[in-house]
C-alpha cells in the first residue's frame, strides 16, 4: 500500500464498519491468528486482519490471573499500560509511575500469557531525552520485562527515536491523539483531532508508520478523523474512543469490567460490575468469619 501524504481529512473516505458473519453458539469468534491457535500472536498477525478486514481486541493487564485470564479468552493484544500508575499505584495520573516500578508486572503478564502479544508503555520521562534514551528504556522492557514489543506516545517529533528503536530491533506501537503523559500541556482531556487539527493526525501517523511504527494506537479522536488515519497508513490501528474504523479497540481492564468508580471517559462500556460483586463477596467471608460460620469442619486439617 502507498503512503499518501496529500490525504486530507475532507477527502478521507467513510470506512464502513465491517460486520463479520455471527459466529454459531458453540463456536468461539475467530482471532487474528486462528491459523495458529497454539502459536504466540505476532505484528505480522495484526497486519494481516487490517490486511483481511479482521478486527482484534486489545485489554491492559499488570498481574499473572488477569494476563492468564484474558489470553484465556482470546485477547489478542495485552497492554502492560502505564495506566498502571492510576490502576495499581494509586496515583491520580500516570505520569509518576517509573520504569523499575513497570518492568516487575510486564514480566508477570508475558510469563502468564501463552499467546497474546504484550506490549509494555515506555513511562514518561524514560524515552523523551533522545533516540539514545529510548532505545536505552525499550531494551530494559524487551530485556528484563520480557515484553514483545513498547508502546511511545507523541507525533512525529519522536519519529526518530522510533526509526531508532526498530533499527535496534524493538517493535513500537505509536500513540497519538489524546496522549495521557501530555496532559499539562495539552489542556487536560481533551479530544485531539477536531476540524482541520485532524490533518496534523495524519501527518503523525504517516511519519510514525514510515519511521517504522507496527500500529498506529488513537485515543479520544472524533470517528472522522481516526477513519483518515486509518486510511492514511498501511498499519493497523487501534481505537480507545476513536470510533469503530481502527482495526484493533482497547479498553483499561479496570474500566470495561466495572471495578472503577466514579465518572468514566464516554468511550468506556463496562461489561460487568466486577465492584459490586468483590464487595459482596468480601461482606460475606467477614461476616461468616465474625459468626464463626467460617472456617468450617471441611476446612480444618
Amino acid at each position: 500500500m502507498v503512503i499518501n501524504r496529500r490525504t486530507r481529512l475532507s477527502a478521507a473516505p467513510e470506512v464502513p464498519v465491517i460486520a463479520e458473519p455471527g459466529p454459531a453458539a458453540s463456536s468461539p469468534p475467530t482471532s487474528v491468528a486462528a491459523g495458529q491457535p497454539q502459536g504466540r500472536i505476532r505484528t505480522h498477525h495484526l497486519q494481516q486482519a487490517k490486511d483481511n478486514s479482521e478486527r482484534f481486541a486489545m485489554l491492559t493487564a499488570y498481574d499473572q490471573y488477569t494476563a492468564e485470564i484474558f489470553d484465556e479468552a482470546g485477547i489478542e493484544v495485552l497492554l502492560v499500560g502505564d495506566s498502571a500508575s492510576n490502576n495499581v499505584f494509586g496515583n491520580e495520573t500516570s505520569l509518576p509511575v517509573t520504569v523499575d516500578e513497570l518492568l516487575p508486572l510486564c514480566r508477570a503478564v508475558t510469563r502468564s500469557a501463552a499467546r497474546a502479544l504484550v506490549v509494555a508503555d515506555l513511562p514518561f520521562g524514560s524515552y523523551e531525552v533522545s533516540p539514545q534514551q529510548a532505545v536505552a528504556t525499550g531494551i530494559r522492557f524487551l530485556k528484563e520485562g520480557m515484553a514483545h514489543a513498547v508502546k511511545i506516545e507523541g507525533g512525529s517529533f519522536y519519529a526518530e527515536s522510533v526509526r531508532s528503536m526498530v533499527e535496534a530491533g524493538i517493535p513500537v506501537m505509536a500513540h497519538i491523539g489524546f496522549t495521557p503523559q501530555s496532559e499539562h500541556a495539552l489542556g487536560g482531556y481533551r479530544v485531539q483531532g477536531k476540524g482541520d487539527d485532524g490533518q496534523r493526525l495524519i501527518d503523525d501517523a504517516v511519519a510514525l508508520t514510515e519511521a517504522g511504527a507496527f500500529c498506529i494506537l488513537m485515543e479520544m479522536v472524533p470517528a472522522a478523523t481516526a477513519a483518515a488515519v486509518d486510511a492514511a497508513v498501511p498499519v493497523p490501528t487501534i481505537g480507545i474512543g476513536a470510533g469503530s474504523s481502527t482495526t484493533g479497540q482497547v479498553l483499561v481492564w479496570q474500566d470495561m469490567a466495572g471495578l472503577r468508580t466514579g465518572k468514566l471517559p464516554r468511550f468506556v462500556k463496562q461489561y460487568a460490575d466486577l465492584r459490586s460483586s468483590l464487595s459482596e463477596i468480601a461482606k460475606a467471608y467477614a461476616q461468616e468469619v465474625r459468626t464463626g460460620q467460617f472456617p468450617g469442619p471441611e476446612h480444618c486439617f
